[in-house]
C-alpha cells in the first residue's frame, strides 16, 4: 500500500499525472488487447478506499470514466473489482448528474450490465436521479429510460444497499478481507506477496471444501499446480456422488499434468471414468468432452511409452463421445502427430 499511497498522492498534487491513469489499449503477448494502465489505476483506487476525502471527487469521476473505458474494450468483457470500487467511491459523493457516469460503467458490456448493481445508478436517490433524467437531453436518456424507467427501487432500498457495500469495501484497510490483498497483489504482478497473503488466510482455517476449493483456485492461478493438486485431492474427500467425484477426478488430472506428475494424472483420469459409471448420459454433457480433451492433452505432454497408452484409451472415450469441439481435434491431433 506504500505505493499506492505515494501514486495517490501525487495525483492530488497535480491534474497533469492524471493522464497516467487513462485507459491505453495495447497488444499483448497473446495478441490481446490490454490496457497499459489499469494496474496503476488500481493502485490509486486502493489508496482512495482507505483515504477518503471530499476534494477528491474530480479524480474519481475521472477514473471512473476509465473504468467504463476499460470495462468497455475488455476482450473477454468481465466487471472487475477495479471498475465496482471506482463506482462505489464516486456513489459515496451521492451526486446526481453521476449517474452517467455510473449508467456508462453498467452498459459496458454484458457482464458489467449483469452484475453492475442498479443501486449504482440511484445512488443519489432514486426519485432525483429519474428527475433529472427525465427532464434533460443526454445522449443516452432514452436508453437509461428503457431499463429503469419503471424502477422498483426506492430510496431505502439504495440506503440499504450501500450499507452492505461499506463492508464489501471497507474503509479500513485493517477490515480487508485476506483474499482481497491476494487478488490485489495478483494483479499488480507480485506473486510471492499474493503467496505470503494466502497462506495467511489460510493458516487457521478449516481444511473443509470451501477452504480447499479456494485454495487450488488460487493455488493454480499462482502457478503452484502441485500443491493446488495436493488441496483438490483433499478436496475428493468431500465428494458425496459420483458426478461430483468425477468432476473432482477430472480437475486432479488437469493439475497433476500442469505439476508434470503425468502418472498421477493418468491414474485421475481412470478414476473419474470410474465413477462416471453409474452415471446415464455423460458422454453427451461437458463432463465427457472435458474427459476427453484432457486425455489427449495428456498424451500430448506424457513420457512416450505412458503416453500411447493415453492415446489409446483417449481414441476410446472420443468414439463414445459426440459433437467434440475444435479445441479437442486440436488436441487430438497434436498428440497423434506427437506419438507418430
Amino acid at each position: 500500500m506504500e505505493e499506492s499511497r505515494r501514486e495517490l498522492a501525487r495525483m492530488r498534487e497535480s491534474k497533469a499525472a492524471w493522464q497516467e491513469l487513462e485507459h491505453h489499449c495495447a497488444k499483448g503477448s497473446d495478441d490481446l488487447d490490454y490496457d497499459v494502465n489499469e494496474v496503476h489505476r488500481a493502485k490509486v483506487l486502493w489508496a482512495l478506499q482507505y483515504d477518503r476525502r471530499p476534494e477528491d471527487l474530480p479524480l474519481l469521476r475521472f477514473l471512473a470514466e476509465q473504468e467504463a473505458l476499460c470495462r468497455r474494450h475488455a476482450p473477454f468483457q468481465g466487471l472487475g473489482d477495479q471498475a465496482e470500487l471506482a463506482g462505489f467511491l464516486l456513489a459515496l459523493h451521492r451526486q446526481v448528474e453521476d449517474v452517467w457516469r455510473q449508467f456508462a460503467i453498467k452498459r459496458a458490456n454484458f457482464d458489467t450490465f449483469c452484475g453492475y448493481d442498479s443501486e449504482y445508478v440511484f445512488a443519489a436517490g432514486v426519485h432525483a436521479t429519474l428527475e433529472l433524467v427525465r427532464g434533460g437531453d443526454h445522449p443516452l436518456r432514452g436508453e437509461l429510460l428503457e431499463y429503469f424507467g419503471e424502477t422498483d427501487l426506492d430510496d431505502d432500498d439504495v440506503e440499504e444497499w450501500a450499507r452492505r457495500k461499506q463492508e464489501w469495501f471497507p474503509a479500513d484497510e485493517a477490515d480487508e478481507d485476506a483474499l482481497t490483498w491476494v487478488e490485489r497483489a495478483k494483479l499488480a504482478g507480485e506473486h510471492e506477496l499474493a503467496r505470503r497473503e494466502l497462506d495467511r488466510w489460510a493458516e487457521d482455517r478449516p481444511r473443509d471444501a470451501g477452504t480447499l476449493s479456494q485454495l487450488r483456485y488460487e493455488l493454480a492461478d499462482l502457478g503452484a499446480f502441485a500443491e493446488a493438486a495436493r488441496a483438490q485431492r483433499d478436496a475428493l474427500e468431500f465428494a458425496e456422488t459420483d458426478w461430483a467425484r468425477a468432476s473432482g477426478w477430472q480437475s486432479l488430472a488437469e493439475l497433476e499434468r500442469k505439476a508434470g506428475e503425468h502418472g498421477k494424472a493418468w491414474q485421475a483420469l481412470r478414476e473419474c471414468r470410474k465413477a462416471l459409471e453409474n452415471e446415464d448420459g455423460w458422454q453427451e454433457l461437458g463432463m465427457g468432452r472435458d474427459l476427453v480433451h484432457e486425455l489427449y492433452l495428456l498424451a500430448g505432454q506424457a513420457e512416450p511409452a505412458l503416453a500411447r497408452d493415453v492415446l489409446d484409451e483417449a481414441e476410446r472415450q472420443a468414439r463414445e463421445v459426440p459433437g467434440l469441439p475444435p479445441v479437442v481435434e486440436r488436441a487430438a491431433s497434436a498428440a497423434r502427430e506427437r506419438l507418430r
